[in-house]
């Protein structure tokens, strides 16, 4: 997340420890031209589960950790363990300069400065194949971060060997994202693309067979034999699959809807088709001698 801030607003205490923390390594950038003063950019995690993930996976460089002078349980303890194993230093403030720096009150008393999300590559991804088959979610212009983030961690339960999203028209992996995700974001390797129906074309000349996820497809999503290298690609809220992307798909398929509603929430539909194919991989694991 890039957490902008004016700085005449903020809190002394905070924008000291901002500025002298920050400053040292140039991880933050001032810029001017509004009438209210200076802003400040700052990459911010907060909650327990997503700062602790993020620690663990050491893919951020982080400057700092603040933990709330309120709270003193096991959870803030490992995470204050954490830190010291790795040498992050740790701020101890109120929960109000918490509230400040993370934007809101979501932060379980556990907010960070970090280094922004580091994308993968789409080839690093397919080459880091988790199990014996790839599974690889494609997310076609998902702009809700809640969704973003509940498909991300969804897609790290089931195996999936990373998450591809478009540069443009699509949420990003901010502080929301990642919060929601439960740090499942940080261990999950995400590529961004220029061109999704492109990087289908990459993966299907990687042996992947693409699936579509489309309300108006005639095949069920069960019906489809997932015991093999495939991409699971989902369509944005409300819109569905581009035309373009849907052209792209191997085999299109759709969730029966046996109520009044024509359709699933995305997250919800991305956690029914991906243990289907956890199930069938399973089951078809059980099945060999």
């Amino acid at each position: 997340m890039v957490f902008s801030a004016v700085i005449l607003n903020l809190p002394m205490m905070i924008l000291e420890i901002l500025t002298t923390q920050l400053a040292k390594s140039g991880s933050f950038a001032l810029r001017t031209g509004t009438a209210r003063g200076k802003l400040l950019d700052v990459n911010i995690l907060y909650g327990i589960n997503t700062v602790t993930e993020a620690l663990k996976a050491r893919g951020r460089n982080f400057e700092w950790v603040a933990v709330a002078k309120e709270r003193n349980d096991i959870r803030l303890k490992r995470a204050i363990d954490e830190c010291r194993k790795i040498g992050v230093p740790v701020r101890v403030l109120s929960r109000v300069e918490l509230d400040e720096i993370a934007g809101n009150a979501a932060h379980q008393g556990l907010v960070a400065s970090t280094s922004a999300k580091q994308y993968s590559n789409l080839e690093d991804i397919v080459a880091s194949r988790r199990g014996e088959r790839s599974l690889i979610v494609v997310l076609d212009g998902i702009e809700d971060p809640h969704n973003l983030g509940a498909i991300l961690r969804t897609a790290d339960a089931a195996g999936a060997d990373g998450v591809v999203i478009p540069e443009r028209r699509s949420a990003a992996v901010t502080a929301a994202v990642a919060k929601v995700s439960a740090g499942a974001s940080e261990h999950l390797p995400i590529a961004k693309v220029t061109n999704i129906s492109r990087a289908l074309e990459d993966l299907k000349e990687k042996d992947l067979w693409v699936v579509g996820l489309d309300e108006r497809a005639e095949q069920t999503y069960d019906a489809v034999d997932y015991k093999m290298h495939c991409a699971i690609v989902l369509g944005a809220e409300g819109k569905g699959l581009h035309d373009l992307v849907r052209r792209h798909c191997d085999f299109l398929v759709s969730i029966p809807m046996l109520g009044k509603v024509p359709s699933l929430n995305v997250s919800v539909a991305a956690g029914v088709v991906l243990y289907e194919v956890v199930r069938q991989r399973r089951l078809g694991a059980s099945k060999q001698p």
